[in-house]
């Protein structure tokens, strides 16, 4: 935003951010560790097997807006909000109804994927066999549910440090949950087959396993943060004592707060993420429809378990950006201060892209070694050309996920869900006709979710400028990072080639790594896109500007 200052570093923005890479940085390793774990899922339960899994989480991810996903963004608006007032018996409130709430809503949707899993299975998606990985995922929503509320709690509060703990430790127990049920469970799917004459039983187990590893992964989670929780009961003891504010909200109004904050955010949210069920089911249909139905469940392996896995390991950045970013922008908002929050936007946005836009550019001109470096052994030709073809996906989701951030924590819940519903639908007309008339297969769901991004941030971004009436800084937050990201493709496009012949792939792939990154940032600083005092609101970032000074970079 071009309200940003350049003297000084504000310490509650650099706070902020500092809270937020903290975050980001617990995301790209969660997204690591999910690559890791899923090269010898795939070679286990293979594409077919990846399909199912990959359908069973999407009806999974959709329940998951009801009873967690919503809770997070919701429970620290509310705590964030009553912290900056002091009202800390508020707050122990505000723990208790969410808690409730996420205990009924929690075995709602858990008793919706039990009992509605056939149906799912075989209305829904034609892909029967995908019944064993809803019906494990099952529980998963109950417990997500509790998870979602003591991690919104502690945003609230202003650490990340529990949520990005917890992250890691429930995708360590998922990896090797996953991998062991996986191949346990295939070996009784490889006798099913043999007893029943059938080629898909162990398939379907091993994908019921990786799904196992999930519910797993996510009890581990809920019972670190239930530790800390517990030794944070003294402080708030003592807050609690110390709280002189007369107002003692009534249970009845906390959570008539909460059902008003919570439902705007499952509809954007549900609507922003409903797409990819949306998409997975209409392109079954229409591969039905032509008399492709045997290719859909590796079509949708491949899409999901190697192109998506990869796209999301940078857009984690901006979704972690995203949750420091919401209960800043409230107390900046209830404070009534307006610099604050069109400075923590423009840091923001300026974060996100300095990333989005150099992973995006990695993606394409690495695609191939990369592809070759995780999935060694696999037919990857379609999986290459897919990244390729829809890296850009990057940019538009990052941008969007913080734009819809931006519009939630300045109080204007209901704009995410008119503009994702707007996109769905032209995004649609997009998808169907690329699929039945075009014939391009699994790319019409590249070219699709890539058009549903771009117009999110086109929407939201024009309700941003109408509210807050600033504009965009577009010089540093997208030229320059462009141009930078430009030479940094060529030059590890430029190093892989050269080195692939010597010293192989995997070496060579990552050295080319190691190049982009340095080239592109000695590039950000010559190129003044990068501030010092942006530079001192990372993390560590006073002694990296102290080493920049040394080396003549800054």
């Amino acid at each position: 935003m071009e309200n940003t200052r350049e003297q000084g570093t504000p310490k509650k923005t650099s706070n902020f951010l500092i809270q937020g890479s903290i975050l980001a940085v617990s995301g790209i390793v969660v997204r690591l560790i999910g690559i890791l774990y899923r090269v010898p899922l795939i070679r286990i339960i293979g594409d077919e097997g990846m399909g199912y899994y990959a359908n069973a989480f999407s009806v999974y991810q959709i329940l998951l807006l009801l009873s967690s996903y919503s809770m997070p963004l919701a429970v620290s608006k509310m705590v964030s909000l009553r912290m900056a007032k002091g009202q800390y018996k508020n707050m122990r409130r505000i723990l208790s109804a969410a808690l409730f709430y996420a205990t009924i809503v929690g075995a709602i949707g858990a008793a919706v994927v039990w009992f509605g899993a056939e149906f799912f299975a075989t209305r829904f998606f034609p892909m029967p066999y995908c019944v064993y990985a809803l019906k494990t995922l099952a529980p998963t929503i109950w417990i997500m549910a509790y998870l979602g509320v003591y991690r919104g709690y502690f945003q609230g509060l202003g650490t990340m440090v529990p949520t990005a703990m917890s992250q890691i430790v429930e995708q360590i127990v998922n990896a090797v949950v996953s991998v062991v049920a996986a191949s346990y469970l295939f070996g009784i799917g490889l006798k099913s087959n043999l007893v029943y004459e059938n080629d898909q039983y162990a398939n379907a187990f091993g994908a019921a396993g990786g799904t196992i590893g999930t519910g797993m992964g996510a009890l581990a989670a809920l019972l670190l943060l239930l530790l800390l929780f517990l030794g944070y009961r003294k402080t708030l003891k003592r807050q609690i004592r110390q709280d002189k504010s007369r107002r003692v909200e009534p249970y009845r109004r906390i959570t008539g707060i909460m059902i008003a904050t919570v439902v705007p955010v499952i509809l954007s949210t549900a609507v922003y993420n409903i797409n990819g069920i949306l998409d997975s089911s209409i392109f079954g249909h229409c591969l039905s429809f032509l008399g492709q139905e045997k290719e859909y469940s590796v079509l949708i392996g491949i899409y999901s378990g190697k192109y998506q896995l990869l796209i999301n390991v940078p857009i984690a950045i901006s979704s972690a950006l995203s949750s420091s970013l919401i209960p800043a922008l409230t107390r900046a908002v209830a404070e009534k201060n307006r610099n604050e929050v069109i400075d923590r936007i423009a840091m923001v946005n300026r974060f996100t892209m300095l990333v989005a836009i150099p992973s995006a550019v990695g993606l394409a001109v690495l695609s191939a070694p990369i592809h070759e470096l995780l999935f060694a052994g696999d037919d990857n030709a379609l999986a290459v050309q897919m990244l390729m073809a829809g890296s850009l996906t990057v940019v538009f989701y990052s941008l969007s996920t913080v734009s819809n951030a931006i519009l939630q924590g300045i109080n204007h819940m209901n704009i995410p869900i008119r503009n994702a519903l707007l996109s769905l639908a032209l995004h649609l007309c997009l998808l169907v006709p690329m699929t039945l008339v075009l014939h391009v297969g699994v790319y019409s769901l590249v070219f699709a979710n890539m058009l549903f991004g771009l117009l999110m941030c086109i929407f939201n971004w024009m309700a941003i400028r109408r509210y807050l009436r600033c504009r965009q800084e577009i010089k540093k937050t997208f030229v320059l990072p462009s141009v930078c990201a430009l030479f940094m493709g060529a030059a590890a496009f430029g190093v892989q080639k050269a080195l692939h012949g010597l010293i192989g792939n995997s070496l060579s792939t990552v050295i080319a790594i190691a190049v982009a990154v340095m080239v592109y940032g000695v590039l950000l600083l010559k190129l003044h896109c990068v501030t010092r005092r942006e530079i001192m609101a990372m993390p560590g970032g006073r002694k990296l500007a102290q080493l920049l000074r040394s080396l003549h970079l800054l």
